[in-house]
């Protein structure tokens, strides 16, 4: 017994700093804040964003790991929904700016002047995943 509890220890610590230095090397490559503090021209907040970016790992893990509840009023699930996607958005962007995902794909399918059929079925699949998620676990 005491060795299983050990092992799932372990195998636990072993995955969180896999997945954090994953987290970390992700950001760092792609270069995920200085691109996003040169697009909006803030500069001179690049502390703020990274720690905002350190504090929102420490309290997801945290509630990750204590299974903690939030009872927030209706009204402000959709700026925080907006917040969530639009955070979800510029992380997806700014991986196929980085390694131009687009374009290549759309040259190896063969659409290469339609580069723009391509971002939208991206977007309406997105869209259509996200509400067969939302409209299939809400009752759950």
């Amino acid at each position: 017994m005491t060795i299983k509890i050990i092992a799932v220890i372990f195998l636990g610590i072993a995955s969180g700093l896999a997945v954090g230095a994953g987290f970390v090397a992700f950001l760092t490559v792609l270069g995920i804040i200085p691109r996003l503090t040169q697009l909006t021209k803030t500069m001179k907040m690049i502390r703020y964003y990274e720690w905002s970016v350190v504090l929102g790992v420490i309290s997801g893990s945290a509630a990750t790991l204590w299974d903690i509840a939030f009872a927030f009023p209706p009204w402000l699930l959709i700026p925080l929904g907006a917040s969530s996607g639009i955070f979800v958005g510029m992380l997806a962007a700014a991986l196929t700016e980085v390694l131009n995902v687009l374009p290549i794909l759309a040259k190896r399918i063969g659409i290469d002047g339609q580069i723009v059929i391509l971002l939208m079925a991206l977007v309406f699949g997105k869209i259509a995943g996200s509400l067969y998620q939302w409209f299939y676990f809400i009752g759950k």
